[in-house]
């Protein structure tokens, strides 16, 4: 492949939702698969590859009803494991290296999160998953991408979504909603637009971490958000040019 890429250490976030196969199954393999192939080819070209997975195909903690939320966090942090687990198997089936790291110690299927063994492994090549969010309750995985992001030195963060960037308004709702091309964090807080974490919002804004969102309709918008083809809304601390 002859396209470069424009960043060298990535963090990819995925949502449950996107792996999952509803209504036959909460995993759809031929899906995960073919994300893992431009996962090899995001590999191929040089890039280092970190993921962190959501758990909402498994679980969701407001499905708890009148549960504990700390308790039902915790059962979305198995969940997160579980999609971490089914990611890793078929990397390693495509011939790539892969470790799961989780917050919460789970010692005899992932290693317990330590972030210079996570840097050390994307030196070596190695996809790393990160599990459990980031292992309390009260954070979504949109906040764990974030913090895992600003601990390993991500270039940016690449949100793939079941919509393809940010819109003016719910595209369901408003015919009218236009698409941007970018947006400030600051934006999208003071506006109250839902399509990131508020807390993964701000925390990427302290840091300065820049965040791609995109569709995940077709997988190969992962590499092309890598070598820098325009898709999806860039947030970040200032509107591009």
């Amino acid at each position: 492949m002859d396209a470069q890429p424009k960043y060298k250490r990535i963090l990819l976030k995925l949502s449950g939702e996107a792996l999952s196969d509803a209504p036959r199954g909460i995993l759809n393999f031929d899906k995960i698969e073919e994300i893992g192939k431009v996962i090899k080819e995001c590999l191929d070209i040089g890039v280092q590859v970190s993921i962190v997975v959501g758990g909402g195909n498994i679980w969701r903690g407001r499905q708890g009803g009148k549960m504990d939320r700390t308790r039902a966090d915790h059962m979305g942090m198995l969940a997160t494991t579980i999609n971490s687990l089914a990611i890793q198997d078929v990397l390693e089936q495509l011939g790539i290296e892969t470790r799961v790291l989780t917050a919460i110690e789970m010692k005899q299927f992932a290693e317990p999160y330590i972030r210079n063994k996570a840097v050390s492994h994307l030196e070596k090549g190695r996809v790393v998953i990160f599990g459990c969010g980031i292992g309390s309750p009260f954070f979504s995985t949109d906040t764990a991408a974030a913090l895992r992001a600003a601990e390993i030195g991500a270039d940016i963060m690449l949100f793939a979504k079941n919509i393809d960037g940010v819109y003016t308004a719910d595209p369901k709702k408003d015919p009218a909603a236009k698409k941007l091309d970018s947006i400030e964090y600051m934006d999208i807080l003071s506006k109250h637009l839902t399509v990131i974490d508020t807390t993964a919002t701000s925390f990427s804004m302290d840091n300065d971490i820049p965040i791609l969102l995109f569709g995940l309709d077709d997988p190969k918008n992962i590499i092309r958000a890598v070598t820098g083809e325009e898709i999806g809304t860039i947030v970040s601390g200032h509107h591009a040019e």
